[in-house]
């Protein structure tokens, strides 16, 4: 009976265990269909994910392709190797603002241009050196420190200590020693016009009449050099050398030469070259820059005075000391001008005479061996309103013929073309051939542009009165040149 009893219990707990593990295996099917459920969500979810992101990519990229957005895809190449140019050189830069500006093509002509014509320009444009005998010293030593004497305690002077001791002071030669000694005391510059050796330049720069004048050219020849006329009316001057006797270098059967240009041609905003000895020691300097202005007047002054210069050419290429006479050359290498003054307390305002006003007085000096000029033969100043005013006179034009400062400056030059055409002092000339007399046009710059000979009609205002008389234009003496 307990033996029927254990086996019924046992026959439950084999049947609850088989229950139980039949509810866990259908407990694990559950749990194995809810993750399998799981994942294909997950799955379906990052997929889902996937697309979206490809499809907002691609909506992106149509964005750009259709507003031309659409970036440029380089090669990338394996480092350190290089590829190779379309038109086969090898780039070595990798960093692209080392790569040269493309230059435009209208610039690069231009450079073209200036270097050309600065090459074939330099040989025939000179230096001129100035010499001339001065007092000598006994020596050329020179004590900075002044007349200090021994330094206290019986030592030796500044300027002992510097140059040693018992060095000998300069000292001058004494009145009727004698004693001279030839010294470079400035410098210009200039260029050749003719294959025989016509050299032209300003006149200042050969003013002294005392001097001597050397012409070095670009090469190292050096020239002694003859002036065969200075313009009176213009700041020009024309020099000659001989081209097979150089003092130093080898001679030479023809000179280069430089070609003239039609000066009434130049135009504001065109592109010049001045070349020149600048400050006297830098042979050949160039500078280039445009045309800044036209018809300029004005008063140039220096060691030998002070003039009236018209008509100018104004450019802001560089001219300093020691540019002056030499070329203003356009970019057919021509040359339109001389380059002549610089505005002093002013940065690259420069001015050139223009080379048609000087062309005469080269071919004066061709044709006559100097410069041959007309002279009228008065003293005048130049009426504006201020002269009009101060004096009641009746034009605010013309020129008013009076004396100079000294005594023996004359109105009217005796024996002169107006001397004998009846002008006399406080009389007022007003025209020139028709012409009116005012700061644009100079009474000087109108009579140079006649020749010798020629007859010219000028209208005056004499005691009241106004009235028009003949002139019969002379040759210049040698001192009114």
């Amino acid at each position: 009976m307990q033996s029927d009893t254990q086996e019924d219990k046992k026959t439950e707990i084999d049947a609850e265990i088989s229950e139980n593990e039949t509810d866990k295996q259908e407990q694990y099917k559950k749990d194995d269909n809810i993750n399998n459920q799981t994942g294909h969500n997950v799955k379906n979810k990052r997929g889902s994910s996937i697309l979206r992101g490809i499809l907002i990519l691609l909506i992106i990229l149509l964005g750009l392709w259709l507003i031309g957005g659409m970036p440029k895809i380089s090669r990338i190449l394996p480092y350190g190797k290089l590829q190779p140019t379309p038109t086969g050189k090898v780039n070595l830069s990798t960093n692209p603002n080392d790569q040269p500006i493309q230059v435009p093509s209208s610039a690069q002509a231009e450079d073209d241009a200036v270097t050309q014509v600065v090459e074939k320009s330099s040989p025939a444009v000179v230096s001129i050196i100035i010499s001339k005998d001065v007092p000598k010293l006994q020596n050329y030593y020179f004590n900075p420190f002044g007349d200090v004497g021994p330094m206290p305690g019986g030592g030796p002077s500044l300027f002992d200590q510097f140059f040693g001791q018992n060095q000998p002071q300069p000292q001058p030669q004494q009145p009727g020693s004698g004693g001279t000694v030839k010294q470079e005391i400035g410098g210009g510059s200039g260029f050749v016009v003719s294959a025989d050796g016509l050299v032209v330049t300003n006149k200042h720069v050969v003013s002294d009449m005392t001097a001597d004048y050397t012409v070095l050219t670009n090469d190292g020849r050096e020239y002694d050099a003859k002036v065969l006329g200075r313009d009176r009316t213009n700041d020009v001057a024309v020099l000659k050398v001989d081209p097979s006797k150089p003092q130093k270098g080898n001679g030479v059967n023809q000179m280069d030469t430089l070609p003239l240009g039609d000066s009434s041609q130049v135009k504001i905003g065109q592109t010049v070259i001045a070349i020149g000895n600048a400050l006297g020691e830098f042979t050949n300097t160039v500078s280039k820059g445009i045309v800044s202005g036209l018809r300029r007047n004005i008063t140039a002054g220096g060691f030998s005075g002070s003039e009236q210069l018209d008509q100018l050419i104004q450019t802001d290429a560089a001219i300093n000391e020691g540019n002056s006479g030499g070329p203003l050359l356009n970019l057919k290498g021509e040359v339109v001008g001389i380059n002549v003054a610089m505005a002093q307390g002013a940065q690259n305002i420069g001015f050139a005479l223009p080379i048609d006003t000087v062309k005469n007085s080269i071919q004066s000096v061709q044709k006559n061996g100097k410069i041959v000029q007309p002279y009228l033969g008065v003293r005048y100043l130049g009426i504006n309103q201020a002269l009009q005013q101060q004096n009641n006179l009746p034009f605010d034009y013309g020129i008013l013929v009076s004396k100079g400062q000294n005594p023996t400056d004359l109105a009217v030059i005796p024996g002169s073309p107006a001397d004998k055409a009846g002008i006399v002092e406080n009389d007022i000339i007003l025209e020139v051939n028709g012409t009116k007399i005012d700061d644009k046009s100079s009474l000087a710059r109108m009579i140079s542009g006649f020749t010798v000979g020629q007859s010219i009609d000028l209208k005056i205002w004499h005691k009241g009165e106004t009235k028009t008389i003949s002139v019969k234009l002379e040759e210049a003496p040698a001192s009114q040149q």
